[in-house]
């Protein structure tokens, strides 16, 4: 099966304001008391491209204002996420929204071109630490309440690793917190896989995660998925947590898979689909600064329906909806 791609996509596009007249893209997710709200990447036509966080909400799950024009979330002035905040998740634990997000020392620079350069010159010194000297994203975390003020919480992933791709579970299991992660270097024999793939761990804290506590949860084995990373929160269900993730071939193409984690013990993978369930096939997926992606980062479920929110070639906000029960189906076909 495949997902279904809203008739009126994109639902948002780059608008007149400075701070994202160039991308919106890779939204977080929220539905709550008949809203939907979508925490969603931005930046500007700056050289630097610094990236920010805006927010916009919706009564129906496809028309969405934004509620400012300014970001509600950016760049730090001078800390560890000085350079950009990107590719947010969401989850609830109490009355608190718990938001992980990739961040840099340094602004990316215009990474689609082929001349891109970031914004900083100065010598940094052979003592400055990796992750300034290679501008290395790693995940924070960050709280808030209503999605307009925010506490950041400090980094959860090791700052030598190109961690991202970090996703909560949305409660404790085995009175334990759970997330997914996806460590760039971790490839290799010793890692038993051979690209990036999609690793699981445990912690009583929320920001200290230990390596050794990670267990390596899924690897490519499709033609579609040379490497695979996590894309949105898992959602709770009767039959395991539905998970959706990505893939990216061998040209680069990102599509969406799914899988089903064992409800007590999500390191073990009840059904995961050999095939995908959404690959960029319009003009807002395949024509952008990442041409032929989808990249899912939220999604809800409103009654029986599953909304995914995602980014298309990293320029576009979109939505694709499918039945809950008929997706789990499908996936359990593969057990």
């Amino acid at each position: 099966m495949k997902l279904e791609k809203y008739k009126n996509n994109p639902i948002l596009s780059p608008s007149k304001n400075q701070w994202e007249n160039l991308t919106v893209c890779n939204p977080g997710a929220w539905y709550q008391d008949g809203k939907f709200y979508l925490l969603y990447r931005a930046a500007g036509d700056d050289h630097e491209h610094y990236i920010y966080f805006g927010l916009a909400v919706s009564e129906d799950g496809f028309n969405f204002e934004r509620v400012s024009e300014k970001p509600v979330f950016m760049p730090s002035s001078n800390g560890a996420d000085a350079g950009c905040v990107e590719d947010p998740r969401i989850v609830k634990f109490n009355n608190d929204f718990y938001v992980t997000y990739a961040y840099r020392p340094f602004p990316p620079g215009q990474y689609w071109k082929e001349d891109s350069s970031t914004h900083w010159t100065y010598k940094l010194g052979e003592n400055a630490p990796v992750n300034l000297k290679k501008n290395i994203t790693n995940t924070g975390l960050a709280i808030t309440k209503d999605f307009k003020k925010f506490k950041r919480l400090g980094r959860i992933t090791r700052s030598d690793l190109d961690d991202r791709d970090v996703i909560l579970f949305p409660e404790k299991i085995a009175d334990k917190y759970v997330i997914l992660h996806r460590p760039k270097e971790w490839k290799g024999e010793k890692y038993g896989c051979d690209y990036p793939a999609i690793w699981i761990k445990y912690s009583d804290d929320l920001l200290v995660w230990e390596d050794k506590a990670s267990q390596l949860l899924i690897k490519g084995e499709e033609s579609w998925e040379r490497k695979v990373g996590g894309s949105t929160p898992p959602l709770k269900t009767d039959q395991g947590w539905l998970t959706l993730y990505h893939g990216v071939d061998d040209k680069g193409i990102y599509r969406t898979g799914v899988m089903l984690l064992e409800l007590e013990n999500p390191t073990k993978v009840i059904a995961r689909a050999r095939e995908y369930i959404m690959e960029p096939e319009f003009d807002y997926e395949i024509d952008g600064f990442y041409n032929g992606c989808v990249f899912p980062t939220g999604n809800v479920i409103a009654e029986d329906t599953l909304y995914v929110y995602y980014g298309g070639a990293d320029k576009y906000c979109a939505v694709a909806t499918c039945s809950v029960e008929e997706l789990i189906n499908f996936t359990l076909s593969y057990q």
